[in-house]
């Protein structure tokens, strides 16, 4: 059974007004269903393509569809019920052969043929290439604990869920050929037919003409692959729908009211949108979320493999972190690459933190509220993940239990048993830093000015209390440098002569000498984590040129 999502009278009007993009969404919706009510739940619906296996797309929709469905059933105070279908298209025809199978000769003789007729390739553990992605889907989903039902093309068209509207199809056929035309080049207009038979002498799914389309029986004819002319119903899973069509037809028969796509499907929705309304349906209501570049930019495309897979992120951060990275601006095109990894662990954690203390307008605001369908759990984390691949980097840790011990000297309450999401955070961040930062690290040597700077802020920490504060160290750090020339900054805010602000390049000295990159920490912070004779050890062996003869 669904969770019950928390609300209040005050959260609720808070919702009303909320410009969060999933309330948003979800008000949409609402007025749709108050010019058009509906008798049976409200259906949310996404698509799933199992020619291949599930991947980082196939859970941001789920994950953003869930988002605007907890906004809604917020905004309804969950007196409305709701479904979320995730729907495979598993009827399609094998276009090519995948390359991660182990086989490929071995599927050769199944192209075109429905996913589910195609023979599992991997373990014959299941009785197609089809189901077996299917399963992996269902598997994919209930790991991140989405609720959903799943459904099959190719069950709903042999079942017949699909016949009426079908047969509808068939009566409305020139309507539909009127849409689709315009939208192809001549030599595809000549050919072009909504209707896929499945060929009953081959099995395979044929792109061929219609020499005929009986409405009255629901019947098609046309040109089997061995020439002769065969005449079957459109009914019973014998035939289906050319995608496009298929997509209208769909949200027909099924009464879908919500359904989310990517950019590469925008210019198709308006031809989505009148089949449904030829064949008697209300088009849903539409998101459009932008697609995915990589690291130079790029479109993601699962055949170039040019993107990060769902294992690669759960690597090195927590599924909350990606569920946040898909909540950030999906109208926006973002690059999706290991190296917005740390921002989102990081942001996550500031977000559930920050979530008990804010009021109900800034909780629907909050990022958290959408994880976690407005129940996000109370997390502890003293230490940020980007502080701890930090530690990582200058204690060249090997394993999070290394990471421990430097962890209690500056939470010395803190154990893997008592925050199990710091213990969790340590090991992302040791698999992270060794995968990633560590190959990239390049020492800077020091010149002489930043070896006067780095020899003073050593005598500073010598100075200075071993049980000193994170904040009295950051203020050490400060000092040190606005008695340099060089980092001094008389255009900082409240600088004056007698006490000039800290310009970033003291800051950016410190990170390309000690740490070996661009960027880091609050240094105070850092240091006291660390420790301070351990910091001046540091400070010692970059003087000495130790790293830069290491790199």
């Amino acid at each position: 059974m669904l969770p019950a999502i928390p609300s209040t009278p005050a959260l609720i009007e808070a919702g009303r007004a909320c410009t969060a993009w999933p309330f948003e969404e979800a008000r949409k919706l609402i007025a749709r269903l108050e010019k058009k009510p509906k008798d049976g739940p409200v259906l949310f619906e996404t698509g799933y393509g199992p020619s291949g296996l599930p991947h980082i797309g196939t859970f941001g929709e789920v994950a953003r569809t869930t988002m605007v469905r907890n906004a809604f059933r917020l905004l309804t105070d969950d007196k409305v019920p709701t479904r979320l279908l995730c729907f495979s298209d598993d009827m399609d025809g094998m276009r090519k052969i995948p390359d991660n199978v182990p086989d490929r000769a071995f599927l050769e003789p199944y192209l075109q043929m429905p996913l589910t007729a195609v023979p599992d390739p991997w373990t014959n553990e299941f009785k197609s290439f089809g189901d077996h992605n299917n399963a992996m889907l269902r598997r994919f989903l209930d790991q991140f604990g989405f609720d959903y039902e799943f459904a099959s093309a190719t069950e709903y068209y042999r079942a017949g869920r699909f016949d009426e509207v079908l047969l509808r199809a068939a009566e409305r056929y020139d309507a539909i050929m009127g849409v689709m035309l315009p939208t192809l080049g001549e030599e595809r207009q000549a050919t072009y037919s909504p209707f896929l038979p499945i060929s009953p002498t081959t099995g395979r799914v044929l792109y061929v003409p219609m020499k005929e389309v009986n409405a009255r029986d629901g019947t098609i004819t046309f040109a089997d692959e061995d020439g002769r002319d065969v005449t079957m119903p459109v009914t019973g899973g014998r035939a289906k729908l050319q995608w496009k069509p298929d997509f209208g037809m769909r949200w027909a028969a099924l009464g879908v009211d919500f359904e989310m796509f990517g950019k590469d499907h925008q210019t198709n929705a308006p031809i989505y949108d009148r089949i449904c309304e030829i064949l008697g349906g209300e088009a849903p209501e539409h998101f459009v979320y932008e697609l995915f570049l990589d690291q130079d930019g790029q479109k993601i495309s699962k055949s170039k493999g040019n993107g990060l897979t769902i294992d690669e992120w759960l690597t090195y951060a927590s599924p909350e972190s990606l569920s946040l990275f898909m909540y950030q601006n999906p109208r926006s095109a973002k690059r999706l690459h290991f190296d917005v990894i740390p921002r989102n662990a990081d942001d996550y954690l500031a977000f559930v933190e920050k979530y008990p203390v804010q009021d109900e307008k800034t909780k629907l605001m909050n990022p958290a509220w959408h994880i976690h369908a407005g129940s996000p759990p109370k997390v502890a984390v003293p230490i940020s993940f980007s502080m701890l691949m930090n530690l990582v980097s200058v204690s060249n840790a090997p394993a999070k239990e290394v990471l421990w011990g430097f962890i209690r000297r500056y939470a010395p309450d803190a154990t893997p048993e008592k925050n199990p999401k710091l213990d969790e955070l340590a090991g992302y961040a040791v698999r992270y830093f060794h995968d990633f930062v560590k190959p990239t690290k390049v020492y800077k040597a020091a010149d002489e000015v930043e070896r006067e700077a780095l020899q003073a802020l050593s005598a500073a920490l010598m100075a200075m209390p071993r049980n000193a504060s994170a904040e009295d160290v950051q203020a050490a750090v400060y000092d040190v440098g606005r008695a340099i020339p060089r980092y001094q900054d008389l255009k900082a805010k409240g600088a004056t002569p007698e006490k000039p602000g800290v310009s970033s390049e003291w800051f950016s000295a410190i990170y390309k000498v000690l740490l070996g990159q661009e960027k880091g920490p609050r240094f105070g912070s850092f240091s006291v984590l660390y420790g301070l004779d351990e910091t001046r050890a540091l400070i010692g062996k970059a003087l000495a040129g130790d790293f830069v003869k290491t790199a």
